[in-house]
């Protein structure tokens, strides 16, 4: 079977259901925050990269944080490799850790702080982490 393509239609429609967005831990997350009197921006757009967003971010602090999944983005702790069609899925994998890398090189260097969390993270441990780091930007007033 080619490596360059999906192992099977079924296999591509299955995994485009899965949620990219507004997934229980950036619910669980995001509804942390709020109580906690903080307020946000959900899915901003990455300046000057297409195709990429912030799954929540303090525009005035200049804190992006992003709720990584650990199948999509390679989690050293939970990360799975498909048997069927390897290849194609280790390079697939492989391209969106380095996505992540390049997004967060660009946010930093345009003086953002970028957090990142792994989906299996205890919400409120993600959102303590947050707020601190929004406090800090407030605080010094950077951003």
């Amino acid at each position: 079977m080619d490596s360059l393509v999906p192992s099977s239609s079924a296999v591509t429609n299955r995994m485009s259901r899965q949620p990219r967005r507004d997934t229980p831990q950036e619910l669980a997350v995001r509804q942390i925050l709020h109580r906690a009197g903080l307020r946000y921006r959900v899915h901003l757009p990455v300046p000057g990269m297409p195709r990429r967003s912030v799954d929540i971010a303090f525009t005035k602090q200049k804190v992006a944080v992003f709720l990584d999944g650990c199948f999509w983005h390679s989690c050293p702790s939970h990360a799975t490799s498909p048997k069927s069609n390897a290849a194609w899925w280790r390079a697939k994998l492989d391209r969106n850790a380095i996505r992540d890398r390049e997004t967060t090189e660009h946010l930093s260097a345009l003086g953002w702080v970028v957090l990142r969390f792994w989906e299996h993270e205890a919400p409120t441990v993600v959102a303590e982490r947050v707020r601190d780091a929004v406090m800090t930007r407030r605080q010094t007033g950077a951003g």
